[in-house]
């Protein structure tokens, strides 16, 4: 439904009333396809393939989502109506790059962490209204979406403990009112807070802003008294140092990084030329 409601608002925001190029130009069937001219790690599949069913034009794909492609790939072919294509180019193409580029850092992150079993997860940092389509993207790349919103885990950051008097307490209180599959989950920002949070029965702690040394102390901790909670390192994970974290033995990293500093890679539309 979401996902139905994101075509239907992009094809509003760019058409409008319509094409003013579609009101002066006949009809004919043409084929047009998307060129990299980048390598990249392709994403957008779906959401395309919504909007290309939309005005019934055909799609021949060469990726699938989460598949590699060099520069010089031809990715999709795309027949049909010439107006309704040339009316859609943007929107494809807009798709598709911010998709991609978002997977493509996503996969960079991954390969870095893979060899030691850690999780990579995104976070709440996304663009206002296109968090559906963004995490969409992380999976492609093979990341783990972390929470989608206030309403599927209970996380309590350093604002929400400080409204807090007794954090056991809150967290019994807490366990009989929010649903019985969802975790709640601790920021802490020191070994103390976090001896106090597990202490308190939080299901997973985010060690936020702490030093590798730190994480591996917590890392022990955990191991010797609460095996079974879960371990999550966070804040200022760069691409330079996220194997250092994911070192330390923690069950997931989570960083924004893979959503926000996501640079768009090159790709572009072209029209097969006619055979005369």
């Amino acid at each position: 439904m979401l996902k139905k409601k994101f075509i239907e608002e992009l094809i509003a925001e760019d058409i409008g009333r319509g094409d003013l190029f579609s009101r002066v130009t006949n009809s004919e069937d043409i084929e047009a396809f998307i060129l990299a001219k980048s390598d990249g790690l392709f994403a957008g599949r779906e959401y395309i393939d919504a909007l290309l069913d939309n005005f019934k034009l055909k799609a021949l794909w060469r990726v699938r989502d989460g598949s590699k492609f060099k520069a010089g790939d031809r990715l999709i072919f795309i027949r049909g109506d010439s107006r309704d294509i040339l009316s859609l180019e943007r929107s494809i193409l807009n798709i598709a790059l911010h998709a991609s580029s978002i997977a493509t850092l996503t996969a960079k992150y991954l390969d870095r962490i893979s060899p030691y079993g850690v999780k990579l997860l995104d976070t709440r940092k996304t663009r206002p209204l296109l968090r559906e389509f963004e995490k969409y993207a992380v999976r492609c790349g093979g990341g783990i979406n972390h929470r989608m919103g206030l309403d599927d885990c209970l996380m309590l950051k350093d604002t929400h403990l400080s409204t807090i008097n007794n954090l056991k307490d809150y967290i019994s209180k807490a366990r009989e009112k929010i649903p019985f599959t969802s975790k709640i989950e601790v920021e802490c920002e020191s070994i103390e807070m976090v001896k106090r949070a597990m202490l308190s029965g939080a299901d997973i702690i985010m060690c936020d802003n702490m030093s590798v040394d730190e994480i591996g102390e917590v890392v022990d901790y955990r191991d010797r008294e609460y095996p079974h909670i879960l371990l999550e390192a966070s804040g200022n994970i760069t691409l330079e140092n996220i194997e250092e974290f994911a070192k330390s033995g923690v069950d997931a990293i989570s960083t924004g990084a893979i959503i926000h500093q996501a640079n768009w890679i090159d790709l572009s539309m072209k029209i097969e030329p006619k055979i005369l």
